[in-house]
């Protein structure tokens, strides 16, 4: 079921306020015109002020929520995207799973189009998943659709976006996958690692080309051998590269999730990687045309039983990381908002005078309460 927080005044005062480098016990932030003009701290305590105010989430890769996805048209991503709002995400993409490239281009434009529009929110750009992934761990990704980049495929669907595809998921083992790299990156998008069969060597060579994230670290790779240490631990030895983490449990151990945050430090990067059934409830959906079977918040394709997505909401994998795992604040709201940011460009993403006022305030559980901009009904 979708949230419905309030919005924050223009003085907001909170127990405790969350700035890059440390926490502002009694804090305070003001805000003009959907700006932050000043952050400060009171002299004591403030009668009803918020709990925790945080810099609102930000989600690089996510693919619905709400019973919607953003592949099933324009009413569909409205949808997706307001429900990401209600759960405090005030910046995002929207990730496309693989489909033939002419099937694809048509789904970015209508993107696209809609976000120049403002009709999607916090929706700022587009990630597209595929459709350039290896099969041998292509996950939820429909076989069919999977193809080596080709330079034509590749500006066809940059082209599609005008400027809004921010984010392609690559293996870079896949024939033309080094000079795909090259050409995002030349084209100012990131280029993502993932869903490969690339090894250390392999996706080191991957970084140096440009590639600068690892898509949902961990899942659809080699994992990590102590002979054969895989594009895990190439990721973590190249300064400019972020990794992706999924934090809903299912995804990643919470042992592994917290070595993983820490290791990665200011380059770990939270993600919903959420399907349709993000804020909704069990029951049979559709990811890039095949079907999903949710059971206990958990997503798998009905035949093979491969996890598809997630229902996770931005929310529930900041409450993870601080109340399970005992995560530090400040590296929470860093990995949530300005290491995403930072990561495909975006303004903001922390709580700073002259930054854009993008704020999420949490209570004492973690749950949101208001977020700014309010989500759009």
């Amino acid at each position: 079921m979708t949230r419905e927080p309030t919005t924050l005044p223009e003085h907001i005062d909170a127990d405790r306020v969350v700035v890059p480098g440390g926490v502002i016990p009694n804090g305070w932030v003001e805000h003009r015109e959907g700006v932050v003009t000043a952050v400060g701290q009171n002299d004591g305590a403030v009668a009803d002020a918020y709990r925790w105010v945080f810099p609102g989430f930000v989600d690089v890769h996510c693919h619905g929520g709400g019973g919607a996805s953003f592949d099933g048209g324009l009413d569909e991503a409205r949808t997706a995207a307001r429900v990401h709002a209600a759960h405090g995400t005030t910046s995002m993409l929207a990730s496309l799973v693989s489909a033939p490239v002419a099937v694809l281009a048509e789904q970015v434009r209508g993107l696209a189009g809609a976000i120049r529009a403002g009709e999607l929110g916090p929706v700022r750009g587009i990630h597209l998943e595929g459709p350039f992934l290896s099969p041998k761990h292509r996950g939820a990704h429909d076989p069919d659709a999977l193809t080596a980049p080709t330079e034509e495929a590749v500006a066809t669907l940059l082209e599609a976006g005008g400027g809004l595809v921010r984010m392609v998921t690559i293996a870079p083992e896949l024939h033309g996958g080094m000079a795909a790299i090259e050409q995002l990156v030349e084209a100012g998008v990131v280029a993502a690692v993932g869903h490969t069969d690339a090894d250390h060597a392999l996706a080191a060579e991957a970084f140096a080309h440009g590639a600068t994230m690892l898509t949902h670290a961990s899942n659809a790779m080699l994992p990590i051998h102590h002979r054969a240490p895989g594009p895990i631990v190439a990721a973590l030895e190249s300064p400019e590269v972020r990794l992706e983490v999924i934090l809903d449990g299912v995804h990643l151990h919470d042992a592994w999730a917290r070595r993983l945050l820490v290791d990665a430090g200011s380059r770990s990067v939270l993600v919903t990687d959420a399907m349709a059934a993000a804020a909704a409830s069990d029951g049979a959906y559709t990811l890039g045309g095949l079907a999903v079977e949710v059971t206990g918040g958990t997503a798998r394709l009905a035949d093979s039983g491969a996890i598809a997505g997630s229902t996770l909401t931005m929310d529930a994998a900041v409450r993870r990381a601080l109340g399970v795992l005992g995560l530090d604040p400040v590296a929470v709201a860093h990995a949530a908002s300005a290491a995403p940011a930072s990561a495909v460009g975006f303004e903001g993403g922390s709580i700073t005078a002259g930054a854009p006022a993008q704020l999420v305030a949490l209570d004492a559980a973690y749950e949101v309460v208001a977020v700014l901009p309010a989500p759009t009904s």
